[in-house]
Order: C-alpha cells, then sequence, then structure tokens
C-alpha cells in the first residue's frame, strides 16, 4: 500500500526544552534503585493531586491499568 504518509509528533523536538530535567529524573530514579514505587511516583501522585484539586491519586504503569481501575 502506498499513499500520503502521515507524519508522527516529532518527540525529540517536543522533549528538548526538557532533556536536562528528564535526564535528571532518569538519574535520580536509577541511582535509588526503585523503578517502581518510590519517592518519585510518591512526590508526582502529591504533585498531581494537589494541582487537580484532590486529596489524593494512584500512578499507575499504563493507560490501560487506569482504564481497568476506572471502570
Amino acid at each position: 500500500m502506498s499513499g500520503p504518509r502521515i507524519p508522527y509528533e516529532d518527540l525529540a523536538r517536543l522533549n528538548a526544552p526538557m532533556m536536562e530535567e528528564i535526564h535528571a529524573a532518569s538519574r535520580r530514579v536509577i541511582e535509588k534503585g526503585w523503578y517502581v514505587l518510590g519517592t518519585e511516583v510518591r512526590d508526582f501522585e502529591k504533585e498531581f493531586s494537589d494541582y487537580i484539586g484532590v486529596p489524593h491519586c494512584a500512578g499507575v504503569a499504563s493507560g490501560l491499568d487506569a482504564l481497568v481501575i476506572a471502570l
């Protein structure tokens, strides 16, 4: 099949302004060895719940996990 190609988002371009912050967060996770749960997740959950104005939220592994929990 050939036809017009639909370009996808240029993630490299979108992430470029945040790369130092992304690398720093990755380093923190790798250095602590907490790939599941840990302080990064706890901090994210707190910041996100404050941002959306709710008392609690729970980080999940994927969008599918979020949908399953919601259902």
